[in-house]
């Protein structure tokens, strides 16, 4: 019996030994995801008047950059739209890559939207954003979610008894969590009359060309379209893209996630006027989809103005291993997305980037990737790891045999000179034992 309760204890401890190291390494993953760098808050930019507003939602605990930052740009590239941040106070907030922002208004003084974007966020108790977004629908603003953006959506309200879809990995818990609306797979987005949702990170670039389709025309549509050249798109083009789910080809997603120890430190080098869907790329394609490498943004200045007017901030001394720059690598016709896999590719593995491609949801099947075939850094740490876990069950049992051992070991029922037990004036127990003659 104590045999088997020190294997299962044994057996315990191994498995929460390797679940702690992970579970501390997806810890140390998100927390440089969601990093705020301190600074001055700037003056808030002006705002032309007269145009569309379009107010991109920022949550108080961060959002994912390219669910912000794509959108962005694409309605920013139209002299038809006033595009500016919105979140519950000016004050830098967290984009995943390790970006910080600061918001161009709140949500009490910002002009009224006739546009919401809604992207993820790193915490649907978003009580002030879902407060906003429901106003705002209320008046009769289009309002487009990117990605898992459908969960603040959700919660706000504004999809109770409509169609929506949302990033692949995530419209199974939204259906269980939001039954009163019908969710959709292997949709690029639907469309239900003032409500556009869209499917994983990229997407929300076709979501934003179908907006400006509906508000400013085909032809606008079609501009903004044949400059940001996302692969495959047409104002007549089909919605209908794979249905994923998780298979084991995206262990290389859980592996950099759960093991960032040694990671490269890769800088993004920030400087005035840069684009805003190519800095989504670079960040969203090392980052939050890969979790390949440590992000650490990197400038000449504390604040940078990005090419349509948004306040990031940088760190003016930073050590990196290397230094990426948004943009550059860009061959013409292609979208922002393409160098930075390629990139990821050749620096990291190809197994990576290919993950990276499946979560952004982009369809990447045009490029060619070369690099490593694995990831071969986290790899090492999980064997690592997984032996070191097994050689901690072990503790238990090398524990039994220091305090009991083996020559010690006696039967149930005798004492240590081996005589039966009874009490003091039990006869029997002092009995000498009868002595068998052999006769020849």
């Amino acid at each position: 019996m104590r045999k088997r309760l020190t294997t299962v204890l044994g057996i315990v401890l191994a498995a929460a030994t390797f679940a702690g190291v992970c579970a501390i390494g997806v810890g140390i993953s998100m927390s440089r995801n969601y990093t705020v760098a301190p600074g001055q808050v700037p003056p808030p930019r002006p705002l032309p008047e007269g145009r569309i507003n379009v107010a991109i939602v920022l949550g108080h605990r961060g959002s994912v950059a390219a669910d912000a930052l794509a959108p962005f740009d694409v309605f920013a590239r139209s002299t038809g739209f006033t595009v500016f941040t919105v979140a519950a106070h000016r004050a830098p907030v967290a984009l995943s890559g390790g970006l910080t922002i600061v918001a161009d208004r709140t949500f009490d003084d910002a002009p009224p939207a006739d546009v919401v974007v809604v992207p993820a966020v790193a915490d649907d108790e978003e009580s002030a954003a879902r407060q906003y977004i429901s106003t705002s629908a209320g008046r009769g603003a289009l309002v487009l979610s990117v990605c898992a953006g459908a969960k603040l959506a959700a919660a706000s309200g504004v999809l109770r008894d409509r169609t929506a879809t949302s990033f692949w990995d995530a419209i199974d818990g939204l259906a269980d969590a939001y039954p009163d609306t019908r969710w959709v797979a292997g949709k690029r987005y639907v469309e239900d009359a003032n409500i556009i949702s869209t499917a994983g990170v990229t997407s929300g670039v076709v979501g934003a060309l179908k907006v400006v389709e509906r508000l400013a025309g085909r032809p606008e549509a079609a501009r903004i379209g044949a400059e940001v050249a996302y692969p495959g798109w047409t104002p007549d083009g089909t919605t209908d893209i794979p249905a994923h789910g998780r298979q084991p080809s995206d262990l290389p997603y859980v592996l950099n996630a759960a093991f960032p120890y040694f990671q490269p430190r890769i800088g993004v080098r920030l400087g005035n006027g840069v684009g805003e869907l190519d800095l989504a790329a670079a960040v969203e394609v090392y980052a939050g989809s890969s979790f390949a490498a440590h992000l650490v943004p990197v400038g000449d200045t504390p604040h940078v103005t990005s090419r349509h007017g948004l306040t990031l901030f940088a760190q003016t001394a930073a050590r990196v291993d290397r230094e990426i720059r948004p943009g550059t690598g860009r061959r013409p016709g292609e979208f922002a997305f393409d160098p930075p896999l390629r990139d990821l590719a050749a620096h990291t593995d190809r197994a990576t980037a290919r993950v990276a491609a499946k979560f952004i949801e982009y369809p990447a099947g045009h490029l060619r990737l070369d690099g490593a075939l694995w990831p071969w850094r986290p790899t090492v740490l999980a064997a690592f790891t997984l032996l070191t876990s097994i050689t901690v069950g072990f503790v238990p049992a090398l524990i039994r045999i220091a305090i009991c051992p083996k020559g010690d070991v006696r039967p149930e029922g005798r004492s240590r000179d081996h005589r039966p037990r009874g009490s003091a004036g039990d006869r029997s127990a002092r009995r000498t034992p009868r002595v068998v003659r052999k006769f020849r």
